[in-house]
This record gives structure tokens, sequence and C-alpha cells, in this order.
């Protein structure tokens, strides 16, 4: 039972029992299904299993700004199934109920306020009910009239079959209404797969679903699908369900297994759940977890990810970040990915390609100085293209930052990223110098960023060995990740104080919620609303952004604010200006694609 292997499942052969599961793109600007190449990709890189992107079965449910309506979707499931006919395509079908976005009325199973918005949705009557049942097995039959081998039902996180079933929606949960959708689903398209992502823990035991009933609900559809994807989390915790590093893989493992112990043979069960690493999702398979894994945030980080693997390489690592791949939130993304810049169409030459039979672009060499992830990532890009390259860099470890920030918790997975450059590099024949200064001629300079010229020891100095006494104060003006981390970092040996001027620390992370959660249980003083006015050696004088009010806080000052950018003019990544690690890998191919046109 390989993961890369084929696995015959019922009537049906698939290529690899990797499954690329349903998530928002943003990418439909007129509600139908975007972005072909993203799903095409997948495909080519041997995925066995496509969903696509979740389509509302009716008109009335929006649940974010560019989420496709079935009804609009016919020609994006025909081009996707055409362009994906290596694997089986599922049309992801749902409707969000209370979760929709606020366009007029909201539906939903009772009147009980919305958990997480507050709003307050008008309960579908009886016949109302019948109409979203009958909506999905018309949309399931034009989905796979269009050319799809069969549908995912959506019964999770962000869905009304769910919230029929949960008290923390509804004061008569029942699963009656999710059997009713399935059945009509099956009897409407009886020859096709049909999936479940069903919901079995709203980690709310007071009120909401929990395991061992849920194991009830799936005893009664597991006759009625081909697959169930246990999922975890609801409106209370939208965190949950694709949780950052914080939170360790297979979270879903133990409710997996007791799902497959109930539904016994009947259907396939895949494991969800931060699964990124392909030692873990073939351990799930050898521990008779699963049949079938779902990989959709490791196949954003290398959309080949199972060719790679047959091709006895190390796929590209998903650092599980989320800075990226969750694009649900009001500034509406397009998909995306911190660590894999094409996300859509894939790498610029297939990975199968002898990188000996390229190198005709150009027969002099590229010099890229400076081996953080903007200068890995152009020394890359530049061999896979054919040239030959020789980096330089000063420290005696390459990496750069990507090694450092790996210091603080949740970033860990940043060291692999930088274990799995090298090891790209040293495959591809890239010639690598340690503890060198860069020559007079280099055409990718990615030497990084220079600490602040203010008072304060940098996070960076920090995390590099900088010794740390006594209370500390970190000044947070940016509202990112750094700041919260280091915080969490310092707070098992010192008070630490987190001073922001937002009203929430950690402003523009992905996990908000949990980082503040993490925060307090952690014991630092977030001091929110406030910037730093003075910075003395032993303490900070903070004002109130509203009030202008202030006041001394005692502590040793860890600046978090921005770096400066080195002095070479046409330098890239935090050497050009302070930047994400997901912008230094995108400047860093660019350069790259820039040079190999020009080649």
């Amino acid at each position: 039972m390989r993961l890369v292997d084929p696995v015959r499942i019922g009537p049906r052969t698939l290529p690899s029992r990797v499954l690329f599961g349903p998530h928002a793109t943003n990418s439909s600007a007129d509600r139908g299904l975007g972005d072909v190449e993203h799903y095409r990709a997948r495909a080519a890189g041997g995925a066995g299993v496509i969903v696509t992107e979740i389509a509302s079965v009716t008109p009335d449910d929006h649940p974010y700004e560019y989420a496709p309506l079935a009804a609009t979707c016919v020609d994006g499931w025909a081009a996707v199934a055409t362009a994906c006919a290596s694997a089986l395509v599922l049309a992801g079908l749902g409707h969000a109920g209370s979760q929709s976005a606020a366009r007029g009325v909201l539906r939903a199973p009772s009147s009980v306020a919305d958990p997480a918005t507050r709003a307050v949705p008008r309960p579908l009557s009886l016949a109302e009910i019948d109409l979203v049942v009958q909506a999905f097995a018309t949309a399931a039959r034009a989905a796979v009239e269009a050319g799809c081998g069969g549908v995912e039902i959506a019964a999770g996180q962000y869905s009304l079959l769910r919230q029929f079933r949960s008290a923390l929606s509804t004061p008569t949960p029942d699963d009656r209404v999710l059997v009713d959708v399935l059945r009509a689903v099956r009897e409407a398209v009886p020859e096709a797969w049909v999936g479940v992502r069903l919901c079995v823990d709203e980690l709310a035991p007071w009120a909401g679903i929990t395991l061992a009933p849920s194991l009830g609900t799936v005893d009664r559809v597991a006759d009625l699908v081909d697959h169930v994807v246990p999922v975890r989390g609801s409106a209370m915790s939208v965190g949950a369900t694709r949780p950052d590093a914080h939170t360790p893989s297979g979270f879903m493992t133990e409710a997996c297994r007791a799902v497959r112990g109930v539904v016994a043979g009947r259907c396939a069960v895949v494991l969800a759940g931060s699964i990124v690493d392909p030692a873990d999702a073939q351990a799930a398979l050898d521990d008779g977890v699963a049949d079938l894994v779902e990989m959709t945030r490791a196949q954003l980080a290398d959309p080949s990810l199972v060719s790679t693997l047959r091709a006895g390489r190390t796929p590209r690592p998903c650092v599980l970040t989320n800075q990226e791949c969750r694009v649900r939130d009001v500034r509406n993304p397009r998909i995306g990915c911190t660590v894999e810049p094409g996300v859509v169409p894939g790498p610029i030459v297939p990975s199968d390609v002898s990188m000996a039979a390229l190198r005709t672009a150009g027969d002099d060499e590229v010099v890229v100085v400076g081996a953080g992830p903007a200068g890995l990532e152009a020394a890359r890009t530049l061999a896979l293209g054919g040239r030959a390259v020789r980096l330089v860099e000063r420290d005696d470890e390459p990496g750069g930052l990507l090694r450092v920030i790996a210091g603080l918790p949740g970033r860990h997975r940043f060291a692999r990223l930088a274990d799995w450059y090298v090891d790209e590099l040293a495959r591809l024949g890239v010639s690598m110098q340690l503890g060198a200064v860069g020559p007079d001629r280099a055409d990718v300079v990615a030497t990084g960023a220079l600490d602040a010229d203010r008072p304060g020891v940098s996070v960076l100095a920090v995390l590099r060995g900088t010794p740390v006494e006594g209370p500390v104060v970190v000044d947070d003006p940016l509202g990112d990740g750094a700041a919260v981390a280091l915080a969490e970092h310092l707070a098992p040996r010192h008070a630490v104080a987190l001073v922001t001027p937002d009203q929430v620390a950690g402003k523009q992370l992905a996990d908000v919620v949990a980082a503040n959660v993490r925060l307090q249980r952690a014991g630092v003083d977030r001091v929110l609303e406030h910037r730093v006015v003075e910075r003395h050696p032993d303490h900070v004088v903070v004002a109130d952004v509203v009030t202008g009010h202030r006041h001394t806080i005692a502590g040793m000052l860890v600046d978090a604010g921005p770096r400066r950018p080195g002095a070479h003019p046409s330098a890239i990544g935090d050497a050009l200006a302070p930047r994400t690690v997901t912008a230094a890998v995108r400047e860093g191919r660019r350069a790259a694609e820039e040079i190999l046109r020009a080649g």
C-alpha cells in the first residue's frame, strides 16, 4: 500500500493515494470555476483525486467574495475534467448556511445567531429544505454530465449540512438533511463517485458535534458514498481545519481510525489534518488509518509531489504558515504559497527533465551572492533553466534567515526548507562557496537587510544569541509574526510585554485568534493600542494611540520593527527592502527568470 502507487477502489483505478482537496482560491470573477491550470499542475504531478473548489448549490449562498456558483461552473468543470484526465476529478458542492456572506437574508436550520458573526439567519422551511436537497442533486448531475468523475459534498466546517447536525446552530440537531442530500445525490448520479467531507468534532463539547455520535452518522451514510473525509471545526474554530505549524500534523488520525473501523470497507476513508510530509502519509497507510491521504497544502508547495517522490527525490516542503494559502478573508487575496511562487502553473521546466541536457541556455556562469531565501530560489531557478550557477555566501551555512527564524515557535519547518534548497542545488550542480566574500561581478545580489539604526536589540540578534536578562519589552509596530513568535519564545524564561498600535497582537497573522490565545496562556502582557515613544536601556515609555496618555514599562527593549535595506542598487530580497519570506522567494524567481529570458 504505497502512497504513490496506483490503487483500485471499487470499479476505479486511481493513479495514487494522494488527494488534492477543496480550498478557496478566490480566482472566480464571475462565480465560475477559475484557474484550470491550478488543477492541471497537480494532476500532472500525480495526484490520484482532485476535488475542485466548493461551489454553492443555490444562488443565494455566497460564502466569500469570489466563491463559485454551481449553476455557472459547468464550463469550468468540463475544462478541469479534460485537463486532469489522469486523475479522478470530483466537483466540490456545498452550501454555507449561516456562514455565508451577509448579502440579503442568511438561510440556516434555525434563527440561532451565527457564533462567529452574530448574524441572525432566517430558518429554512421544510419546503425550502427540500429545494436545497434537490439543488445538491441538480448540481451533482450537471458536474457529472460536464465530465467530472463525481462529486464531494461539503458537510464540514463551512457548511449548512454541519449546522443541521449541531446544537451550536439549531436546538433540534440531527443528520436527516445530510442523509437526504447524499441519498438524492446518489440517485441523481448512480454510476458516479460520491464523497462527503464530514465534520466529526466541532471542538465545542458543551454543545457541538463530537466524535462518538458522529460515528453513528458515519454508519448511516457509509453505504451512500464512495469516500468520507473526517474533519473538525465550526464557525467558532475557523483555524482548526487547517492550522499552522503550532499544531502537530496528523491531528485527525485517531478520529480517522475510528471512522474507518465503522465503515468496515463499505467506502474509502481519507485522512486529512495537515498531512504535508510524505513519510507521515505513508505511515498512516501502513498503520491502517486510511485508504487515501489528503495532502492539499503539500501540493501547493510542490505541484509535482507524487512524481517527485516516484523519482526518488524530496518534494519542496510546506512550512505550514498559512501566510498565502488561507485566502478566505476580507482582503480577498488569490491562492498562493509561502514557499512556491509559481502555484500556477508549476515549475519552469518539468521535474523529470535531465538538467544536464538543459545546459545550453547560456555559456557564462551566473553568480548569485547571498544564500538566503531570495538567493537560493534564484540559484535553483537559474539551474533549472539550464545555466551554470555559482552561489556565494559569507556565512558558513546556507539558508540565511530561514535557519534563524526556524528557532521561533511554529517556524521550525523553515529549517527543512533551507535543507531542501541545499539538496536541490547540489542535485542541479550549483557550485556553492561558503564563508566567502562576494566577487566584484554578481548577476544577482541577495545579501539581506541590516539591523535598524534604532535603540534596542533586534529580534534577529536575540535569536542569534544576544543575552537577554530580566523583563523584556517587545516593540511590534508591524503587527506581523516575528514579534508574536519572539514573545512566545521568551515567555517561559522572562516577563514579556508586547507593545502594538493595533487592537490585537499579530494583526497581520492568518491565525491571529490562535496567536492571541497562545500569548495569553504564556502570560505575555499585550499592551494594545500603544506605541513606544521613548527608548531607554532598562525601560520604555509608551503612549496610547488614541488619547496620547503615557506610561513607563520596565524591561529590556527588543525591536521588532523593520530592518534597513542594503546599499547595493540592484539587489533583491531584504537587501532591496525588508519583506516576508514569501516576497523574497518570489523576487528570487523573478530575477532568475529575467536572466533566463535575456540569455
